[in-house]
């Protein structure tokens, strides 16, 4: 029995547009929308509309000012936010399109509508914080997600997995002292934009509620695998989020321009499996992700493709292939998991 996949799909996000040669180009979209269009995966998802997040649901993440700033772009024909992120002059609307966008799969995931989702949305957000965009982000999509699942579903327990290539800075600075979202994050370190240590594990009340995997250069699907193994699941069961999100970006994806990781569709199917599993176990199912980043054109269709046929659960990654897979790390692996779960083991007893 396949499950029923929700996705965000719409046209408009495309109109965002870039510099010529800009990394984060409309084309990283249309491939993915082009792949779902054949003949393979066509009528297999369930549409979830597209909306424009509101400015008080912004506001639950962003600074006034900021979301002034970037409404001002409006029409203009283009303006650097940072020194790597653009505003056309539809980016302003679209990036709230993105953020309504993951808004709307989360209602779809916790009114049954769908089991599970991905929002293929652009401009990506785990890089914007309060006040700033940055690294092609304009507003947090994800971090507007979980404040939503907080205001509308009363949820108190939010998973955020962050497997991108780069450090989601923006989402750990909006979380860092807040107990309610768990923030996990794996990373090429160090990179852009340099945060994202192993000691950086949150503040207050939300000390030991950001967790660090902190990657050099080659870390492919193995590694991954172990790391969510021997890490983020132990840590998952005894957080028992009500919903898990993530920042999908796939520049992990061992060709692409900007990264130094051998993660293959496969192994992108293999993490999912894994998130799919603890869902089930601790959130009702609860799965929703958000595309964040990923340059490799061709390739990001293919590892995005993988992921939404395990999340349809038409293929299913076996307990035995995940334990496979994990058994082929060196000691690497083995020597930075010690490391990270003995830094975090004064807050999870798990360790």
């Amino acid at each position: 029995m396949f499950k029923k996949t929700g996705i965000v799909k719409d046209r408009a996000y495309l109109r965002h547009g870039t510099d010529s040669g800009h990394p984060e180009t409309p084309q990283r979209l249309v491939s993915i929308y082009e792949m779902l269009e054949n003949p393979d995966m066509v009528r297999k998802f369930t549409g979830i509309d597209a909306r424009r997040a509101t400015r008080e649901e912004l506001e639950r993440v962003h600074k006034p000012a900021f979301i002034d700033a970037v409404a001002a772009t409006a029409g203009r024909s283009m303006s650097m936010l940072d020194p790597d992120t653009v505003a056309s002059p539809e980016t302003y609307d679209i990036a709230r399109l993105a953020a309504g966008g993951l808004m709307n799969a989360i209602d779809a995931v916790v009114s049954r509508k769908v089991d599970n989702a991905f929002a293929l949305v652009r401009p990506p957000g785990h890089h914007a914080d309060e006040g700033r965009a940055a690294g092609f982000c304009i507003f947090n999509n994800v971090a507007v997600g979980a404040r939503h699942a907080m205001a509308a579903h009363k949820m108190e327990r939010i998973l955020i997995v962050d497997w991108d290539l780069h450090h989601g800075n923006g989402t750990q600075d909006i979380f860092y002292e807040d107990r309610k979202v768990l923030y996990f994050s794996t990373h090429q370190f160090p990179y852009y934009p340099g945060t994202g240590a192993m000691g950086e594990m949150g503040r207050g009340e939300g000390l030991g509620y950001t967790i660090n995997v902190p990657l050099r250069p080659g870390a492919d699907d193995a590694f991954y695998v172990r790391i969510f193994q021997d890490i983020l699941s132990p840590v998952t069961m005894a957080f028992k989020p009500e919903i898990i999100l993530v920042s999908a970006g796939f520049d992990t994806y061992f060709g692409d321009p900007l990264g130094e990781m051998k993660v293959t569709p496969e192994g992108f199917a293999a993490l999912t499996r894994i998130l799919l599993n603890l869902a089930d176990a601790c959130s009702g199912g609860r799965l929703v992700l958000v595309l964040e980043g990923g340059y490799h054109i061709q390739g990001l269709a293919k590892c995005v493709r993988a992921v939404l046929l395990e999340l349809l659960e038409e293929t299913r990654v076996t307990e035995e292939t995940l334990n496979r897979m994990a058994a082929g790390t060196d000691d690497r692996a083995a020597t930075l998991i010690g490391q990270v779960r003995k830094a975090i083991a004064p807050y999870w007893s798990v360790f």
